[in-house]
């Protein structure tokens, strides 16, 4: 007699396999992005509930990982914009800024990702500040680059733009996260802020004095 239910358990087998090794990292992102743990659980239980039942449509043996993660941030995204009662921002109103994305942080270095430029002392509570302070589409980008170590054309994939877009948006959301915790830090004293002349040059006579004193306090 033939089983009419062995391919739907085959396919939940896969699903299983597939899908649920990425729980811990998805409901990490979820949290990040929503800021609310139930309201994390829920985005993360949409996903998998979107994922299994659109399995058919994943081709096994790809990355799965990157599936997942955009039907998440869809997910998101989507209920975040029957929520809001104003009109969008265009956060990528200045193109000119992914090729100055690719050049900075390529070139220059500037930005290379939070792990390796987080200020010593700067507790990790100003961290998360700084990240949710971001705009989401910031934000999102950010924690898929440097918390979930995505590729650019993963990050693109994922949130199913340009990679010169995922460039733009990731320096712009690693240069607003540096000045957040750069004014922290300043502020508590843990680094000290250069002393400018009256040509705008810094004056590092005064600024040598200036952090004397703070080491000293």
């Amino acid at each position: 007699m033939l089983n009419i239910f062995k391919p739907l358990q085959r396919q939940r087998n896969a699903f299983e396999r597939e899908a649920l090794p990425h729980l811990e990292s998805l409901h990490s992102y979820a949290l990040h992005l929503c800021r609310d743990s139930a309201d994390a659980d829920d985005l993360v239980q949409e996903t998998y509930i979107k994922a299994l039942q659109n399995f058919s449509s994943y081709q096994q043996g790809t990355n799965c990982r990157a599936w997942l993660f955009r039907i998440l941030t869809n997910t998101y995204f989507n209920l975040r914009r029957t929520r809001r009662r104003h009109n969008p921002i265009d956060i990528d109103a200045t193109p000119d800024l992914q090729m100055q994305a690719a050049e900075a942080s390529d070139q220059n270095g500037m930005y290379r990702p939070l792990d390796t430029q987080l200020l010593d002392g700067v507790v990790s509570k100003h961290v998360q500040d700084a990240i949710d302070n971001l705009p989401p589409e910031f934000r999102s980008v950010l924690l898929l680059a440097d918390l979930q170590d995505f590729s650019y054309k993963e990050i693109a994939e994922v949130l199913d733009c340009p990679v010169g877009t995922v460039m733009s948006r990731l320096y712009r959301a690693r240069k607003a996260m540096q000045k957040q915790l750069l004014d922290h830090a300043m502020r508590e004293g843990i680094v000290v802020k250069p002393v400018l002349d009256d040509a705008g040059v810094i004056d590092m006579d005064a600024f040598r004095l200036r952090a004397k004193r703070v080491a000293n306090t």
